[in-house]
């Protein structure tokens, strides 16, 4: 099956907003992790997961594209989306969407590093685990990569 793994929703806050009158870029990231809390809530390695291992999840790289503005009081609905895992690393990517237009709005790309707290460094997920997160990415991996999913920054090729 190819779905997004987990959503999260949220309302745009008076503090989000800039001074150009949209939500400013910085509280796309902030309403992101929230809904990473909940997709490493549902794959195993949130909260609890740190509480009992002493495991967390560091997020090594992101990249953003913002699409659309969204204003304030303005309903979002993030779907995310597993697209890989393997014995130390989770690759996911958020989809930001405009509620009442249904539009999206922005996406956001990450991978992230199993990391072993005590030693402050990069470790492999525990068997169980790991067996867990690649079973997950058989069932929910998309067939295609979602819109904007493996997109890198650079500067067109000026024309010839």
């Amino acid at each position: 099956m190819s779905t997004y793994v987990t959503s999260y929703d949220a309302v745009v806050r008076p503090e989000w907003i800039d001074s150009n009158g949209h939500m400013n870029l910085a509280y796309y990231v902030v309403v992101f992790d929230l809904a990473t809390d909940r997709f490493y809530d549902e794959i195993g390695i949130g909260n609890a997961y740190r509480a009992a291992t002493g495991n967390s999840s560091f997020v090594a790289e992101t990249h953003t594209v913002y699409e659309r503005e969204v204003h304030l009081g303005d309903k979002v609905h993030i779907r995310t989306w597993l697209l890989g895992a393997d014995s130390k690393r989770v690759h996911y990517f958020h989809e930001m969407f405009h509620v009442d237009s249904g539009e999206r709005s922005a996406v956001q790309e990450l991978m992230a590093l199993h990391i072993d707290m005590n030693l402050r460094k990069v470790s492999a997920f525990p068997p169980e685990l790991e067996a867990s997160l690649a079973d997950m990415v058989r069932r929910f991996a998309p067939v295609e990569l979602p819109k904007g999913a493996g997109r890198r920054i650079a500067m067109p090729k000026p024309a010839t």
